[in-house]
């Protein structure tokens, strides 16, 4: 599959989501202002992607300042990260992609302007690669906890499309099945916007790997008759104590696959991991739109003027997550101590 996030030719590249399954469409973005609008209305999304696609935009956006110094030029870069910062507030790689080629200009802050505008390019550009490596890391230390004929149960999408590539859950799926392992998968729909059926779906077609869509109340139900082995999420956002924000509904089947004896696992990159959050309940959480609850496609389904909610994340507590897998290895409770390692060191395994 074509990557998710690319940068070509001074633009970045993305697959509009909103077109999927039925068209698979790619849009050249050609500044910060367009990058922002295609995060706020997620034409691109997921977790690792988001911080992929806002450091690209931090880099557009750089390349169109006029400054003669770097007072001025990392002020008017400031300006620019806040634009895309404000997009959207749970998925914490958004904020973590934008800091890294923050960071890479103040540390280039006595050479040229136009120096510090190839060096922020360059470290945009490298996230890229970068990213598409970590999902395959984690699929290896992912598929080691998969047995040969597991029915794995998903929830939204944690694929390629919400990476630059490959994936973290479905990338888990995907390194089992390489490694010759027979894998049955479960997507659960995901409403509202129904991720799971119109992006999860697709994606495992499009690889010849075996998956059935369920409607979301229906997980519990299979999981009594014994056809669900696994729940396998992605994430968002995971705090210092391991609570992890996810896409709605991801609460709910935690506490059913405990109810049912069945293992949960979380499969996310350590960018993922926000040591400034004691615990899940500091998380934001993004509402959204009502219109997303009371129409599909444009068509609406509820009653006019019938009140919504419709937060987009739930916080999952850490003591329903048997493991979270990662790129750097598999974490299991009590997870504060070895969340700080791994957020910490570049090269240490935890096993």
């Amino acid at each position: 599959m074509i990557r998710t996030v690319d940068y070509k030719d001074g633009k970045v590249v993305i697959i509009d989501q909103t077109r999927l399954p039925h068209q698979l469409r790619t849009i050249e973005l050609e500044d910060y202002q367009a990058v922002a609008e295609a995060i706020r209305t997620m034409k691109v999304r997921g977790a690792p992607a988001l911080g992929v696609a806002a450091a690209l935009g931090v880099a557009l956006g750089a390349r169109s300042v006029e400054a003669s110094g770097f007072e001025s030029f990392y002020s008017h870069l400031e300006q620019i990260a806040a634009e895309i910062r404000a997009t959207r507030p749970t998925a914490v790689n958004l904020f973590w992609g934008i800091d890294r080629v923050l960071e890479v200009a103040r540390g280039a802050k006595d050479r040229p302007v136009e120096e510090i505008k190839a060096e922020i390019e360059r470290a945009a550009k490298s996230m890229v690669e970068e990213d598409e490596d970590v999902c395959r890391r984690i699929g290896k230390f992912g598929a080691e906890l998969l047995r040969d004929g597991d029915a794995v149960l998903t929830h939204c999408n944690a694929g390629g499309l919400a990476c630059v590539g490959y994936g973290t859950a479905l990338g888990v799926i995907r390194s089992a099945v390489e490694s010759g392992k027979r894998v049955r998968v479960f997507a659960g729909e995901t409403r509202p916007r129904l991720q799971g059926m119109k992006l999860t779906a697709w994606e495992l077609v499009q690889d010849g790997i075996d998956v059935t869509v369920i409607a979301d109340n229906m997980a519990a139900s299979l999981m009594r008759q014994g056809k669900i082995d696994v729940c396998l999420v992605g994430a968002d956002r995971i705090a210092a104590n391991g609570d992890v924000a996810n896409k709605i509904g991801t609460y709910s089947l935690a506490v059913l696959a405990r109810a049912h004896g069945l293992p949960f696992y979380v499969a996310a990159p350590t960018s993922t991991i926000d040591l400034s959050l004691a615990t899940g309940e500091e998380i934001p959480i993004e509402e959204r739109p009502h219109e997303e609850m009371t129409h599909i496609e444009g068509h609406r389904i509820a009653p006019a003027g019938v009140p919504v909610i419709n937060p987009a994340f739930d916080v999952t507590p850490a003591e329903l997550i048997t493991a979270i897998i990662t790129e750097k290895g598999t974490a299991r409770p009590p997870y504060g101590p070895v969340l700080v390692e791994l957020a910490g060191s570049p090269e240490r395994l935890v096993v």
